[in-house]
């Protein structure tokens, strides 16, 4: 693990993969798509520690790939919108009743359906990897001390589920290999009674550890505030979270270039005001508080820069972004939107290299 004093913000992170996933949002060229996802795995590779909450990267690609085979298996069974003349095979088509008009199971399979739901489904693993990547790369609990003090509480049981997942892998990983070295199965449902049982028992365990502790350092206590203050804390924070998503909802979306950026400006303003406002109810202190250094800046940027240039481009050109499957054409890769992409890379260049615990046979 990199050393705290040169250890990169936590926020950086996800900043940086959340601009991938922006980027994502915006094409369905099965290249660019790609090449999202080869950069956001690059850097994961160069910058994973052996913290536990880094070992969920390869559970979010398992669950990407997983995403990707079910639309495709959709498409085949359920049919596809898009109409196709390259039959690839002809299922046998299972009557419904009138009332299901509409639904359409087995008949025939074409190309262009095909390649839609490949599309389609592409992007959507394309996300599922850029917010793996960021759960991979930032700590938690630094990222839970960075937060404002309104979001505490809630950053805490964000933190709390985000961190069960790759505890729950650990368990089971320990459990499986600890069987195996008995000689004892480890698969199959014998297996996994024997295994699964004792990883419940544990996480109850660790959850009535964690209730206690939270307990001690007095979480849930609040400060009192002026009835007046609390109102005006609620309605901005309301406000300003539903400007936020209408706003954003218009970045993401082809029509609303005109007010999403306006919107979510205001949005962003009132959130902020609301998030000042609420956290003068947990009063409270940081311990060696996270520094926003030029590497972060830079690790943030790079996203930015990437879900910006992507966003122009989609504006600018999108039939290179978002390539037709009616004819069926190759997509092509291109090359402005490719270079966007490749600012991606920039922290793995810019961020300070991770530090793994060496391996028993290479410590001794």
């Amino acid at each position: 693990m990199a050393n705290r004093a040169h250890a990169l913000h936590p926020g950086a992170w996800w900043i940086w993969a959340l601009g991938l996933g922006t980027a994502a949002s915006r094409t369905t060229n099965p290249l660019l798509l790609a090449l999202l996802m080869a950069v956001a795995g690059f850097v994961v590779a160069t910058h994973r520690t052996d913290a536990p909450w880094a070992r969920s990267y390869t559970a979010f690609v398992k669950l990407a790939a997983a995403v990707l085979v079910i639309r495709l298996a959709f498409a085949v069974f359920l049919g596809s919108p898009i109409p196709g003349t390259h039959v690839i095979v002809t299922l046998p088509e299972i009557p419904l009743p009138h009332w299901a008009q509409g639904v359409r199971v087995g008949g025939r399979v074409t190309a262009e359906g095909l390649l839609f739901a490949l599309y389609d489904g592409l992007k959507l693993a394309a996300l599922l990897v850029c917010v793996g990547a960021a759960n991979a790369l930032a700590n938690p609990a630094r990222l839970l001390k960075s937060l404002p003090g309104a979001l505490y509480e809630a950053g805490v049981a964000v933190v709390v589920a985000l961190t069960f997942a790759p505890h729950l892998i650990a368990d089971v990983q320990r459990l499986r290999a600890a069987r195996r070295l008995r000689g004892r199965p480890d698969r199959g449902l014998r297996g996994l009674l024997h295994v699964g049982l004792p990883v419940l028992e544990g996480a109850l365990e660790r959850s009535v550890a964690l209730a206690a502790a939270m307990d001690a350092r007095g979480y849930g206590r609040t400060a009192q505030v002026p009835a007046a203050v609390r109102r005006t804390t609620g309605a901005l924070t309301l406000g300003g979270l539903l400007g936020v998503c209408a706003g954003t909802y218009g970045l993401l979306t082809a029509a609303g270039d005109s007010y999403g950026l306006p919107v979510l400006l205001a949005g962003l303003g009132a959130a902020l005001g609301g998030l000042w406002l609420g956290g003068r109810r947990t009063p409270r202190t940081r311990y060696r508080p996270d520094l926003w250094g030029v590497r972060a800046w830079l690790v943030a940027g790079s996203g930015v820069a990437v879900a910006a240039l992507m966003i122009v481009a989609a504006s600018s050109d999108p039939a290179a972004l978002r390539p037709g499957v009616i004819p069926l054409v190759a997509p092509t890769l291109p090359l402005r939107p490719a270079a966007a992409v490749l600012l991606g890379l920039l922290p793995a260049f810019a961020a300070p290299a991770a530090r793994r615990t060496p391996a028993p046979e290479e410590s001794s």
